[in-house]
């Protein structure tokens, strides 16, 4: 509704509009037509709602891959909910892409328009005690025996589960910042980001987590000069200034956060936990790179390399999200 003005009278795609509620909200905003493009059979629900709340004459439900439907005109605004969890994992961007440079007019509007990926390095002894210190004592039969695999069972492959703020050691860094306007399909294939903290605690690193942030702004702010592009391995104290400097009212952005000190979702966050816990002093360096890298099993997939040393130990983290 913050957008009506750039929606009303125009016509509208949201690419992989499930349920149909995103298309509602643009007809209820003053769309003029909404193509509602989904590949699952839930377009079957879909089109029933839109029926069932009167839509029928503004939004057309097409089922099929937005790589495959055909839509005879160009459209005003793009609208997606494309991010998965850790923003790229299944994510539907590559299908924004296309839909972008396939039927977008020029000067089109892309809600989300852009977002960030973050990670930082936590805490969290209490997840590390329930999942591996059980078995040291069941009902008073040390099964200590059980931990290796109770470690790769509990750690091997990336949890999706809530943190607060309370287990983030340190500021986050950027993994890489996605403008929805300029960004093109080969740069999802892999990205690397290198990073360095200080821990500002004293406390055990059991890992790394990772959340995104979206935000809502038109193409003038995202696109003039690639002034606003946000590096990535920058810390979000640095994003934050760039953050300053690119709105004449920051107040005003509009912003969906999966941060661990907001207020849960259901993308919660992303953690890639150690099999043993790091002790770490205050202040001490943690640095290292991450690459997320999409899987030849299947793109939708990532596969995580995480190199990370500290206190003059280095080590490698392998994992695949699937």
């Amino acid at each position: 509704m913050r957008h009506q003005n750039s929606i009303s009278g125009k016509v509208v795609m949201d690419v992989g509009c499930g349920t149909g509620i995103l298309s509602i909200f643009c007809a209820l905003a003053g769309a003029k037509r909404v193509y509602a493009v989904e590949a699952s059979d839930i377009a079957v629900q879909a089109n029933e709602v839109v029926r069932a709340n009167h839509l029928s004459d503004k939004i057309v439900v097409l089922h099929g891959r937005v790589e495959d439907v055909n839509i005879e005109e160009k459209v005003d605004v793009i609208i997606s909910e494309w991010m998965g969890y850790m923003l790229l994992y299944e994510s539907m961007l590559a299908s924004v892409i296309f839909a972008r440079d396939k039927w977008l007019k020029p000067g089109g509007l892309i809600l989300p328009s852009d977002a960030t990926l973050y990670i930082a390095p936590v805490t969290h002894t209490e997840r590390y005690s329930e999942s591996i210190d059980f078995w040291r004592n069941v009902y008073g039969i040390d099964m200590s025996a059980m931990l290796p695999l109770a470690k790769q069972c509990a750690f091997e492959e990336p949890s999706v589960e809530t943190i607060t703020g309370e287990n983030v050691l340190t500021w986050p860094y950027v993994v890489k910042y996605v403008d929805c306007y300029t960004i093109v399909a080969q740069e999802l294939e892999s990205v690397t980001a290198k990073y360095r903290f200080e821990s500002m605690m004293r406390a055990p690193l059991h890992g790394f987590a990772f959340w995104f942030d979206v935000e809502f702004n038109g193409p003038t702010l995202s696109t003039s000069n690639n002034l606003y592009k946000v590096s990535p391995g920058c810390s979000a104290s640095d994003s934050n200034q760039q953050e300053t400097k690119k709105r004449n009212k920051p107040d005003e952005a509009l912003v969906l956060s999966t941060a661990p000190e907001d207020a849960p979702t259901h993308w919660q966050q992303t953690l890639l936990y150690f099999y043993e816990p790091i002790e770490l002093q205050q202040d001490q360096v943690i640095e290292g790179s991450v690459t997320l890298s999409q899987s030849q099993e299947n793109p939708r997939f990532l596969n995580i390399h995480l190199e990370y040393s500290s206190g003059g130990r280095s080590f490698v983290k392998e994992s695949v999200m699937r």
